[in-house]
This record gives structure tokens, C-alpha cells and sequence, in this order.
């Protein structure tokens, strides 16, 4: 498990790299560039030695292999019964929206959000609200974002308001949330009849030593108030084979989204998202996993230790999961220009804080998002590119 390993991506079609013109290195969209586990490299090497690839229909072994994980792992005892399989997390909250609200209900997310469900919301004809998080400074160069409870139970005890999509990991300020936490919008949600969406996408990449609590371990009264979407995309860097998992409890719910999955025509997948995620559920899958997050925590370190040296005017947030490094840009400017002027400049690509907060009151416009995935030492190059920049705009 060489994570040092710099692997050229370009001609791939890839979405990160191909879209990127020459010269440009790109730390955006949340993609890993590090080589997936062998034991799914060799999963999916013995599913291609098969020359035909039709139809598939997902055998029990998927299931198994996803039960016995959560369950292994996280405590959480999943019916394989109440699984429904898809092709992605973002179609499944599509699909989960579309099924439950009616035009012009309330859909609550918690700012700064991850932009696809803003398009989600949109496409079922909700409303947006924004409980938004509220910033904690920690030091001079760290801070974090804590939940506003007080806003969410107004936000709930709103008639129009239906669903509650929480992200766990959060995408992108990195919180990794605690029982506590869950448990006390657990609680809410449930005395106003908000249905929770869980999107638990980012699960596994919590700092080591930690794990994070996923919403199907709160407790039966909880999960018939929720849905819960989860993949190994990922943690185990295979978005690309489209397998994703809706999780529901609740028979009637279960049923109303997998005639919304079918009416999306998501319901079908192809013939290696499923063997991939059954080698990644695996005991080699784990040691991998184990070893990624290591390396990813060690890319933070890093990451923090440059901005405490080069950049001590810009605070970061404090990673407690994901690999996306959310950073305070007050002081140059709106993210929009900056992120243009980094990529048409200095040739880094990062992600705008715009796209995570636009939509309601604009307190994305002073973030830029890091992807730290990637080889250290390409990392380091990306941000020595983004202090090159900042010394530029120190001089003017």
C-alpha cells in the first residue's frame, strides 16, 4: 500500500484530472487519487474474465458482505431486507425526496451543505432551509462548527418543513458528529415529524482511532423516522462503479422509494460495483482502509503544519473525517475570484465555498474546500502553488 505513489490519471476520462487543462493540478472535487485496495482490483479482474457483461441482478453475497460490515464494524444490525440498492448516494436522496414531498414542502440542510443536494431539492420541487452551523474558533488557526439546535427546532416546528437531510461525516466542514449530537436531532425531528435523510457517504474516513456513529445505531424509534444512504464510493475510491445503499426500517416508506427508484430508472447497476464493494467489506478491505486513514490523517498534519508556518492568517478547519480541508479566505477576498485566480494563475484547482452556501445567506463566499487525497508530496505542491498566490496578493 504505497499512498506516496503518484499515479498519472490524465487520458483516463477522468472527471478530476480530464476536465483540468495541462499544467493544472487539481485538489477539488472529492476523488482520491490513490490506487484502490488489490483486493478489489482482483475482484473485479475475475469478474472481467467473464466476456459478457449484461444485466445484473446483485446476489446474496452483496448483502451479506454489507450486513456483515456495519455490523462488525459500526454495530449496527442492518436487515438485509431493508436494503434497497442503487447507483448512487446523490440519486438515492433524489429518489427519497421526490418519493415524500409534495411542491413547495421544506427541505432543512445544515450550511454549509454539499452542493448536490441543493439540485436535489430543487428537482423535487421543495423549498430550502437552512439550519445554519455555527462557527467555534478553537486558536489562532483552527476553528470548528458546532449545531444550532435552537434554529433547528424552529425550523422543524414549521409546518411546510418535512425532511431533515443530515450528512454524517459532514461534507465539508468535517465534523464527524457525535451520539449526543444525533441522538438530540434524532429527538427533534421526531417530535415534529421531520424525516431524516442520513447521508453517512463519507463513514469510514474518520481520523484514526475514531469511528464514526451511524443514524441506524440510535435506536428502532429513530430508524422508523429515517433513511439512511450509504456506499463504499468513497472510502475505497470507486464512485466510478456506481453501488450505492438505501437503508430503510420503515416497510411503507421502504416501499414508496423503491417505486420512486424505479420510476428514476436507478434501480439497475452494472456488473462490477457490486463485486468490488463485497472485496472492500473484506478483512484486506479493512487493513486498506485502516492504512488510508493513516496516511490521510498524516496528510492533515501536514496540511495544518504549512499553514501554521506559511499562512498563519489563514484559519482551517479541524479535520475530524472526510479529506476535505475546509479554509478561511476572508482576508483575500470572495472564494469565487480567488479559486479563478488559482486556477488561471497559479494552475490549482480548488473548490469555491460559493457552491457549498450561495443558496441562502452567502457564508460559503469566504471558504475555499482542499482535497488532501492524494500523494503527500503532490499535496505539498498544490499548497506551495496556493501560498505563491497568497504572497502575490500580500504584494498588491
Amino acid at each position: 500500500m504505497n499512498f506516496d505513489e503518484i499515479i498519472n490519471r490524465r487520458g483516463t476520462g477522468s472527471v478530476k484530472w480530464d476536465e483540468a487543462r495541462e499544467g493544472v493540478l487539481p485538489m477539488w472535487v472529492a476523488d482520491m487519487d490513490f490506487a484502490v485496495a488489490p483486493c478489489i482490483q482482483q475482484a473485479i479482474q475475475t469478474r472481467a474474465q467473464h466476456p459478457i457483461f449484461g444485466y445484473v441482478t446483485v446476489p446474496e453475497a452483496y448483502y451479506k458482505a454489507v450486513c456483515n460490515w456495519y455490523g462488525q464494524r459500526h454495530g449496527w444490525s442492518i436487515n438485509p431486507d431493508t436494503i434497497i440498492y442503487t447507483t448512487g448516494v446523490v440519486p438515492a436522496v433524489s429518489a427519497i425526496l421526490q418519493a415524500v414531498i409534495q411542491p413547495g414542502e421544506k427541505v432543512i440542510v445544515q450550511g454549509p451543505a454539499y452542493n448536490c443536494f441543493f439540485s436535489c431539492i430543487r428537482n423535487a420541487g421543495a423549498q430550502l432551509s437552512v439550519n445554519a452551523l455555527r462557527r467555534v474558533e478553537l486558536d489562532d488557526h483552527t476553528f470548528t462548527f458546532e449545531l444550532d439546535l435552537e434554529d433547528l427546532k424552529r425550523r422543524c416546528a414549521d409546518d411546510t418543513a418535512k425532511v431533515l437531510i443530515m450528512c454524517n461525516p459532514h461534507n465539508p466542514s468535517g465534523r464527524r458528529w457525535t451520539r449526543e449530537e444525533l441522538l438530540a436531532v434524532a429527538d427533534i425531528c421526531r417530535r415534529h415529524d421531520v424525516l431524516v435523510i442520513a447521508d453517512e457517504i463519507h463513514n469510514e474516513l474518520t481520523a484514526p482511532g475514531t469511528l464514526y456513529t451511524p443514524w441506524g445505531t440510535l435506536g428502532e424509534e429513530f430508524q422508523q423516522n429515517a433513511v439512511i444512504c450509504v456506499s463504499a464510493s468513497k472510502s475505497f475510491n470507486i464512485a466510478g462503479l456506481q453501488m450505492a445503499n438505501i437503508v430503510c426500517a420503515n416497510p411503507k416508506l421502504r416501499s414508496r422509494i423503491n417505486k420512486r427508484i424505479n420510476i428514476n430508472e436507478t434501480c439497475d447497476v452494472g456488473p462490477f460495483g457490486y463485486p468490488a464493494t463485497i472485496a472492500a467489506f473484506s478483512e484486506e478491505g479493512r487493513e486498506w482502509l485502516d492504512a488510508l486513514r493513516e496516511y490521510i490523517w498524516g496528510n492533515y498534519q501536514a496540511f495544518s503544519d504549512f499553514f501554521i508556518a506559511e499562512l498563519p492568517q489563514l484559519p482551517i478547519a479541524r479535520l475530524e473525517a472526510t479529506y476535505l480541508v475546509w479554509v478561511d479566505v476572508t482576508s483575500l477576498g470572495e472564494s469565487e475570484a480567488v479559486a479563478t485566480a488559482l486556477e488561471q494563475n497559479h494552475n490549482l484547482w480548488v473548490n469555491a465555498g460559493e457552491h457549498y452556501g450561495e443558496q441562502y445567506d452567502g457564508s460559503g463566499r469566504t471558504y475555499l474546500r482542499f482535497n488532501i487525497a492524494c500523494a503527500r508530496e503532490q499535496m505539498l505542491e498544490g499548497l506551495r502553488r496556493f501560498a505563491a498566490f497568497v504572497q502575490t496578493q500580500n504584494m498588491k
